[in-house]
């Protein structure tokens, strides 16, 4: 049973925190002890939020938290355990089948009959487990013999059964932002259980390490101990960039996102798929990508680019970039960056046509300069009381011709103001898919504005 599940002591009130040791990792040894220590997720951390209650409340309630890793899935089971005196136990995921997931309940229930001591159950990637893994946690949840903390990166209303589900109070974590990331580390250079001081981080390191943690502090942590690892073998108390470097066999990408490199590097990104240029724009994919840039940013381009460089020479471009787009939200980093590339592959290689931007722009310029002109009375709205005595409508001088009754479902009929009667905003090329829409809308436009239309 050794090793497939750990309970904490009793010095450490039942939490992880407790049970640190001068040789533990520095991303255990920093673990939060209190939900005030919890860097980020301020929407759970908020007065009187549910998190806030059941922890300072006391109250027995299952949690199931959804998140990224190193936002702080295993760090909240701790703080509970630890703010309620609650003994903490954890279950591999991996390594546990039904019946350890029982023995660890069945511990639980003993300690609480006789002790009257409760436990938290933590379960990491609980996705992990089969439907008979989770059934098995159903009766200590349903009994309250243990207030059960059940960590997952996946979608748990694919994931979890739905008994499980129903039981739990499902808590969303968000990835922990540079500033998140920055205080971070900054804490752990500091205080007696990190660095205690003992170490200087230079900013251009500190940078470096934020943009490579990618919103995981337990990441950020482990990159830190490395450097600090690093430049005590050098005999040095100064973490430089080079050391970071070395520390986390990473160079340095010079990229600062509110500068020169993120507007000239996105710049290229886009130039690079409008010019069919596959492989420059997977560079400076992988640049963006990995100095950190929002990859939402990354995927809002790649959706305008679908259409101001694509166009219907490829219809199928601007729904491969909302795809990825909503991929991007639903999965993130760094699984999303899969998504982001096969987008930027397939807008890359995609025929291009410019006729959309070029329509929408000449179609706007008319607009700006006054060429409005009166809608046609015979398109006007004629449903309502008196349209017919003011010439809407079937009352209209030229009545109204309804498409689906003509041949091929087109009627010869004005449909511009006046104004921009010969107007041709839309011009499709001869590229990819475009030729044949080009082909149908001439034809289209003759029949509409009849033979005599140029």
């Amino acid at each position: 049973m050794d090793g497939l599940f750990e309970v904490a002591d009793a010095a450490g009130k039942g939490s992880l925190a407790g049970n640190t040791h001068a040789s533990a990792p520095l991303a255990v040894r920093m673990r939060p002890r209190t939900l005030d220590e919890l860097v980020g997720q301020q929407q759970l951390r908020a007065p009187g939020s549910p998190l806030r209650q059941l922890i300072e409340g006391d109250q027995s309630m299952s949690l199931l938290l959804w998140g990224p890793p190193g936002t702080g899935k295993t760090t909240i089971a701790s703080i509970l355990s630890g703010q309620t005196d609650r003994v903490f136990v954890e279950v591999s995921a991996v390594a546990a089948g039904v019946k350890e997931v029982r023995a660890a309940i069945d511990a639980a229930r003993r300690r609480l009959v006789h002790d009257g001591q409760e436990t938290v159950l933590f379960v990491d990637e609980v996705h992990r487990f089969t439907k008979a893994q989770q059934d098995a946690l159903l009766p200590g949840v349903e009994n309250r013999w243990v207030t059960l903390v059940a960590a997952t990166t996946e979608n748990p209303f694919f994931s979890v059964i739905s008994p499980l589900l129903s039981r739990s109070l499902l808590l969303r974590l968000e990835s922990l932002t540079d500033d998140d990331i920055r205080a971070v580390l900054e804490q752990a250079l500091g205080d007696e259980r990190g660095l205690a001081g003992g170490f200087t981080l230079a900013e251009d390191a500190l940078e470096h390490l934020v943009r490579l943690a990618g919103g995981d502090a337990r990441r950020s942590l482990t990159y830190l101990e490395a450097a600090a690892g690093a430049a005590r073998a050098a005999g040095s108390t100064t973490i430089d960039l080079a050391t970071a470097e070395t520390a986390v066999d990473q160079a340095a990408v010079r990229y600062d996102r509110d500068g020169d490199q993120h507007y000239d590097v996105i710049s290229a990104f886009i130039k690079s798929i409008r010019g069919s240029d596959v492989d420059a724009a997977l560079h400076y994919l992988a640049r963006m990508m990995e100095a950190g840039e929002d990859p939402r940013f990354i995927a809002r381009r790649l959706v305008i680019s679908a259409s101001e460089d694509i166009g219907l020479a490829d219809p199928t471009a601007l729904p491969t970039a909302v795809a990825a787009a909503q991929a991007v939200q639903l999965i993130g980093m760094p699984e999303a960056r899969l998504n982001l590339a096969q987008a930027t592959i397939a807008l890359a290689v995609a025929p291009k046509s410019n006729a959309v931007i070029k329509a929408i722009d000449a179609a706007s310029a008319d607009v700006r300069s006054g060429k409005i002109g009166q809608v046609p009375p015979h398109l006007r709205d004629a449903h309502y009381a008196g349209a017919r005595k003011v010439g809407h409508g079937p009352g209209a001088p030229k009545p109204y011709i309804y498409s689906h009754d003509e041949p091929f479902g087109i009627a010869e009929q004005q449909y511009a103001p006046d104004e921009i009667a010969d107007a041709r905003y839309y011009q499709p090329t001869a590229l990819g898919a475009e030729s044949a829409v080009r082909e149908r809308w001439e034809r289209v436009r003759r029949m509409i504005r009849g033979k005599g239309a140029r």
